[in-house]
């Protein structure tokens, strides 16, 4: 896999592929943009030696934990970070950008799709190519783009525990759920620093060339909106689906006791009786009836079946009732 790229727009407006960084200083050269990825320490160490960047920002890059996503001000160029998302494992992954006006730097640990769909298209043409903050434009925006599929897949698997047509048990239900709300709070510890980033990077006076393009840059912190949005709804709904299944659970429970309850409360009497002539005393006339076998079970009989008619006229007899979660359809967001 590729270390060290470069892509260079000549005056002229021709793509220039490949070009070595010693050569950076053509006159010809209008910007150049230089991708590294899986860079190795000494191949980040050129990010001081060769682009001349500030050691702070280098050692950002050299840092193995994960930086939050941010914008800062040197005297010649502009270094901002951004967070990607890998759809597998919900981890965050750093991409770094450096910008001047000149040149611009990208930088990243692992491969990105996103970078890699913009560099080839820019590969095939070059009129559409305005300047290194458009190709910043190009990829925060294919970075943010890339939450929404997820995004959506979250609301549909939602959905689908909502309605439960496999009619799964609760337990498993109730363990995909907090699956699904601890994959919510991954993807918010995202979007959330993403979109203070873009607010900050639309409402600062230091970046001259953002007011030009302010209309393309205000889009993405539109779409971070519409994201936080998804994902703030999506967690509540998963809070309410969570909570009236934990209601369910409570009334199968309420349920059962009382039913449990009210065949001991029958069989109390029942008990009594037979705990009385279970006693062995040598005079109790009954024992000596002939039919007084049949005349206690008889009696016992009725005093059961009396109480069992009584308290199924209560209510208080009967299998669980079934409860049906249902939600508003208006919690689903419309797609863009």
């Amino acid at each position: 896999m590729f270390v060290i790229r470069t892509l260079a727009v000549t005056n002229e407006g021709q793509i220039v592929q490949n070009l070595g960084l010693d050569e950076m200083d053509r006159e010809d050269i209008k910007w150049l943009w230089t991708d590294f990825s899986n860079a190795s320490r000494e191949e980040t160490l050129l990010l001081g030696s060769v682009f001349q960047f500030h050691p702070l920002s280098v050692e950002d890059c050299l840092d193995d934990f994960l930086q939050r996503p941010k914008i800062d001000f040197y005297d010649n160029y502009q270094f901002i970070v951004v967070h990607a998302l890998e759809h597998n494992t919900l981890e965050a992954e750093e991409v770094d950008l450096f910008i001047s006006s000149r040149h611009i730097v990208t930088y990243h640990k692992k491969p990105l799709p996103e970078l890699d769909r913009i560099w080839e298209s820019f590969n095939e043409t070059s009129h559409n190519i305005k300047g290194p903050f458009f190709i910043i434009h190009s990829v925060i925006d294919k970075i943010v783009d890339n939450f929404f599929p997820l995004m959506f897949k979250i609301e549909d698997f939602l959905n689908e525990l909502d309605d439960n047509p496999g009619r799964s048990s609760r337990t498993n239900l109730m363990e995909e759920l907090f699956d699904i709300r601890g994959d919510l709070n991954k993807i918010r510890k995202t979007l959330i620093p993403m979109r203070d980033l873009l607010y900050r990077i639309i409402n600062s006076e230091r970046l001259s060339h953002v007011k030009d393009q302010k209309l393309y840059f205000n889009d993405i912190y539109d779409h971070l909106l519409k994201l936080v949005e998804m994902m703030e709804t999506s967690r509540e709904f998963s809070s309410d689906i969570r909570d009236s299944y934990i209601s369910m659970n409570s009334h199968v429970m309420n349920t059962v006791m009382m039913t449990l309850t009210v065949i001991t409360t029958i069989f109390m009497p029942l008990t009594f009786i037979v705990g009385i002539y279970g006693m062995n005393f040598e005079f109790m006339p009954e024992l000596q009836w002939k039919y007084g076998y049949f005349i206690i079970l008889s009696v016992m009989f009725c005093i059961g079946f009396c109480m069992f008619l009584f308290f199924n006229k209560k209510g208080w007899i009967g299998k669980p009732g079934k409860i049906q979660v249902r939600h508003n359809n208006s919690r689903q967001q419309t797609r863009r």
